[in-house]
């Protein structure tokens, strides 16, 4: 049963984003940089700054970290907002629980960016993590919320197709995996969605990251992939987002496909729930099981070596 804090949460979101719905994508940027001021880092981690392929990009190193692993976060956003400053509270938690330093990147964003330029972003993320850290591919872990989570699904994609060796696991939270919007929970849920009421600022931010490719571009949009040989997938999904459709069709093809997929619905939940991490209950619970399983994938495969 939801608490009541998140209860509370949920309508101060429905209020606060129809003041902002209207606004165009360059200052959402800002307002979603604002609002970090609302989540607190995880204690004990700390951060450093990186370039990566010409990119910023932050480490957050959890106390004793493991030197041997490391997880690569991909932010949400839409493909049009969302950096760093948004979501470094959101990955410092994740490094707290896993225990396992993140890097978080600060991808190309559209329009003056459209597809393909974040995936190329976060494959040569990937790829410098094994160059200049000498990470093998199987210690890496890609996690990401959103569009973030569709593109750790995208990123895996790309390397699959190129016979390159895949990531440990993949972490997908609420990912955006269908940019054509056609899922039933479009529909059915977005009089219970705080933060979609409509599709219709998805579908704009949608054909802003897309520009010429067709939305369903298996690299744009991952629902829509030949899944087979990617690595195991946990997803979660909170049950009142328009994006629903997204994981459940997403972890059926997955299991269709012989992959190895963990998804958990999360009754009354909202999208991207685990960055209110220290608003309430259901998050830190979220984050508690991200960060385990992080730990037990990357466990299982030093025990296998």
């Amino acid at each position: 049963m939801p608490s009541i804090r998140s209860h509370l949460l949920k309508m101060l979101l429905k209020r606060e984003i129809r003041k902002t719905s209207h606004r165009p994508f360059s200052q959402c940027r800002t307002l979603m940089d604002r609002q970090v001021r609302l989540f607190k880092n995880a204690s004990g981690v700390s951060q450093s700054s990186e370039s990566v392929g010409g990119r910023d990009a932050q480490w957050l190193i959890p106390e004793r970290a493991a030197l041997d692993a490391a997880v690569l976060y991909l932010h949400g956003g839409a493909y049009v907002s969302g950096s760093i400053s948004s979501h470094r509270a959101l990955a410092s938690h994740i490094a707290k629980a896993s225990q396992v330093r993140v890097l978080l990147l600060d991808y190309r964003l559209a329009p003056e960016h459209p597809f393909p330029a974040a995936l190329d972003d976060a494959v040569t993320a990937f790829e410098w993590m094994q160059s200049e850290l000498g990470l093998q591919p199987n210690r890496i872990v890609i996690a990401g919320d959103s569009a973030g989570g569709g593109l750790s699904l995208a990123t895996a994609l790309r390397i699959r197709n190129s016979g390159r060796p895949l990531p440990r696991a993949l972490v997908a939270l609420c990912p955006w995996t269908d940019l054509t919007c056609g899922g039933e929970s479009y529909q059915t849920l977005r009089h219970r969605d705080p933060f979609f009421p409509t599709a219709d600022r998805l579908q704009q931010a949608a054909l802003e990251y897309a520009d010429q490719t067709p939305l369903n571009h298996p690299q744009v949009s991952p629902r829509f992939a030949d899944l087979r040989w990617l690595p195991e997938i946990y997803i979660q999904v909170g049950s009142d987002e328009v994006l629903l459709s997204d994981s459940v069709d997403l972890a059926n093809q997955a299991t269709k496909a012989g992959v190895k997929v963990r998804i958990e619905e999360w009754q009354g939940m909202w999208h991207v729930w685990q960055a209110f991490c220290d608003w309430m209950p259901e998050s830190r619970e979220a984050i508690s099981r991200i960060g385990n399983f992080i730990k037990d994938a990357l466990t299982r495969d030093a025990e296998s070596r």
